[in-house]
């Protein structure tokens, strides 16, 4: 079957605007004076992923809701300077955008408007259907309306990757994401036990492959049933924010995994990518490119296999 576009992403275009902080949580003061400046950029998490495999050689075509508003056209001017496909469907609420304070070590607190999306959005049937049949491989966000798009992406045939982000094991909103899937990305940020959450997707959903990302502990892998621990890659650079890093880390793996590599083979791919990410200011935009992945693939620890029960 001929596909024009390797990798389909759904969801998740919007706009941040980066406030560094001088900690976090921000003391209670009338004012703060901020530097390095507050910075309003194009690049959420379906931003994100698009720019990462489009950079590494994938076809990316990235289908969201977007505004008629300055931060459309922030979104738009973004994936229009990176040569990246974008079907953009009109939402009247205006373009998703966030804030993120940042402290630093990196880390960082988003605060993100509610007002710019409806429990009754939706990706209209016949698009999503149309961009499905031409694509190897969707990668869904979380955002609404992306949810009610599952059931039409399986029907058409991609293989689907999600990312949680820093699910609990709990919510239900997340669950149809979980479950739907063949290849699912969380953070391991809230879970207590990230090996009983990973196994759970396995067992009540479609997913073959669950990758856990510990941040500098790297990442757990649970492929056919076995859980390896795969170390963290070392950053190229002082690390100077984590924003960006997850979805660095699954367009690093999809590089991969599309290309036929195995799922640990993949994983370590992903980790070269995310720690990539956390040298690049959360002001900027920029990607790994497909050699400095394979040199840093190639001077990557090495895994123990396998890991816990």
């Amino acid at each position: 079957m001929h596909h024009e576009i390797d990798v389909l992403v759904l969801g998740g275009a919007g706009v941040d605007t980066v406030v560094h902080m001088p900690e976090l949580p921000v003391p209670f003061a009338d004012s703060h004076m901020i530097r390095p400046g507050i910075v309003t950029r194009a690049g959420q998490s379906g931003d994100f992923v698009a720019l990462g495999t489009s950079a590494l050689g994938l076809r990316t075509h990235h289908l969201d809701l977007l505004g008629d508003d300055p931060e459309g056209d922030l979104v738009r001017a973004l994936h229009r300077e990176h040569g990246i496909g974008l079907t953009a469907v009109p939402q009247p609420l205006g373009t998703k955008r966030a804030v993120n304070l940042v402290g630093p070590d990196g880390r960082r607190c988003s605060l993100y408007d509610a007002t710019r999306a409806a429990d009754t959005d939706r990706l209209p049937e016949s698009t999503v259907r149309a961009l499905a049949a031409v694509s190897r491989h969707a990668h869904v966000v979380i955002t609404q309306p992306c949810a009610q798009a599952l059931p039409v992406l399986r029907e058409a045939g991609p293989t689907i990757s999600t990312d949680l982000h820093d699910w609990d094991g709990s919510n239900p909103y997340h669950e149809p994401f979980a479950h739907q899937a063949d290849l699912v990305f969380l953070s391991c940020a809230a879970l207590t036990d990230p090996e009983r959450t990973m196994r759970r997707i396995t067992e009540r959903g479609r997913a073959r492959i669950v990758v856990a990302t510990a941040g500098a502990d790297g990442a757990y892998l649970l492929a056919d049933g076995e859980l390896t621990h795969v170390p963290a890659a070392v950053p190229p650079a002082p690390v100077v924010d984590s924003n960006g890093a997850g979805d660095a880390f699954a367009a690093g793996f999809l590089h991969a995994w599309l290309n036929g590599a195995p799922p640990l083979h993949s994983a370590r791919y992903g980790t070269v990518a995310g720690a990539h990410a956390c040298t690049i200011p959360s002001t900027r935009t920029a990607a790994i490119g497909p050699e400095e992945l394979r040199a840093g693939v190639a001077s990557a620890p090495p895994v123990t296999r396998p890991c816990g029960g």
